[in-house]
């Protein structure tokens, strides 16, 4: 907070009435969304700008925040997106050469409603016992119980549609950085900048189309293979886009997809999906990789995952899918792949971050299997 600023009171209620009296932090204001908490210990600007995060009110675990500031480099999209803030204790002033802007300004230009000042320990053991559940925080109701009312009457994150709201409305293509190689198109669900930039740092041409894309216009931009992009929302609710890729795959065309991405693949292979009770929101994150056996720290955001039968395959009409990838806190299905009879690779999707900007960078490697399955299905490997 700048030292001009006068500090306001605020509250945060949860839908069971759990309470928290603390600081206004960022923009004055109300604002509702659902409860959920990130381990990280730094990226917050990337957490900020990832839409995977629309309609959420993000709960930071690290104690201090905003202690680098805002620059202009590391945004993920071209706007915050969390609808609500929490942190225990913020940074009084940027100490980052790159920094243009306080963390607290940045918050109050963009009209992110935070509080400061509470436990949020506390809070997180909260989500942890009873779940992520609906909040709200505000600077200008100060009774707890007609908050809670609002709150309660917000809408829930479970069955909502939220791919459509953040997507791109014009399609725009990311270069190769080098020699093209091939094609891609890549569905905008929630897209975050780095991961077009890490196909097109291996020489892929990257076609971002809307969430309302459909087969004939991947068709029309001659992809050589087809992405799915991390978003918000229940992957449930979002049908058209399953559709699209069962179209796709029935094409035999090249799939990789990431976080939503991977749900809906789930779902267009016919495997249900569910919400989990808190979700997995950090950079510190243990996957195991079954290809390689390889055991990653992966970045992960996301509250829903895919039911699918961690050992064995399954038969769908698009060829055998298993479980790629585990999560090694919880057995949650961290990765799916499909493969034709004669099990060459398909298309295969991960639940988390490969192309994490603030880090880790372990799975940085599942580019390099896309880029390896076009040339594959092409014969050309």
């Amino acid at each position: 907070m700048s030292a001009a600023q006068t500090s306001t009171g605020a509250i945060l209620v949860l839908e069971d009435g759990r309470t928290f009296h603390g600081e206004s932090y960022g923009a004055a204001g109300e604002t509702f969304g659902e409860a959920v908490f990130n381990t990280g210990m730094t990226g917050y600007q990337e957490t900020l700008t990832d839409p995977s995060y629309h309609r959420q009110v993000v709960v930071m675990t690290a104690p201090h925040i905003g202690n680098t500031g805002v620059n202009d480099e590391d945004p993920e999209s071209r706007r915050i997106w969390v609808a609500g803030y929490v942190v225990r204790d913020p940074a009084r002033r940027s100490s980052s050469w790159r920094a243009r802007r306080t963390l607290d300004e940045e918050l109050r230009e963009q009209g992110v409603v935070g509080i400061s000042g509470i436990d949020t320990r506390a809070l997180t053991r909260h989500l942890r016992e009873r779940g992520a559940m609906r909040v709200g925080i505000s600077t200008v109701e100060s009774d707890p119980a007609v908050l809670l009312e609002r709150v309660r009457a917000s809408g829930e994150m479970a069955g909502a549609e939220l791919a459509s709201q953040v997507s791109t409305t014009e399609s725009y293509v990311v270069p190769a950085l080098g020699e093209r190689r091939y094609t891609v198109a890549a569905l905008d669900l929630g897209i975050k900048s780095m991961t077009p930039h890490r196909m097109a740092e291996r020489g892929l041409e990257v076609h971002v189309l809307p969430a309302t894309a459909t087969l004939d216009d991947i068709r029309a931009v001659g992809a050589d293979g087809l992405f799915y992009s991390n978003g918000p929302g229940d992957p449930a609710a979002t049908t058209h886009q399953v559709e699209v890729l069962q179209g796709a795959l029935g094409d035999g065309l090249p799939y990789f997809g990431i976080c939503f991405g991977n749900q809906l693949f789930g779902r267009a292979l016919g495997f249900g999906t569910y919400k989990l009770k808190y979700g997995h929101r950090g950079i510190n994150q243990p996957v195991m990789d079954r290809t390689t056996g390889k055991v990653e720290v992966t970045s992960h955001n996301h509250g829903f995952a895919v039911d699918a039968p961690l050992e064995g395959t399954s038969t769908t009409p698009y060829g055998e899918a298993s479980v790629s990838h585990v999560c090694l806190n919880d057995d949650v299905v961290e990765g799916l792949e499909l493969r034709d009879p004669e099990g060459k690779l398909k298309g295969f999707s991960v639940q988390y971050h490969p192309e994490a900007a603030a880090g880790p960078h372990d799975a940085a490697y599942l580019f390099d299997r896309f880029v390896d399955l076009i040339s594959e299905r092409k014969g050309e490997a």
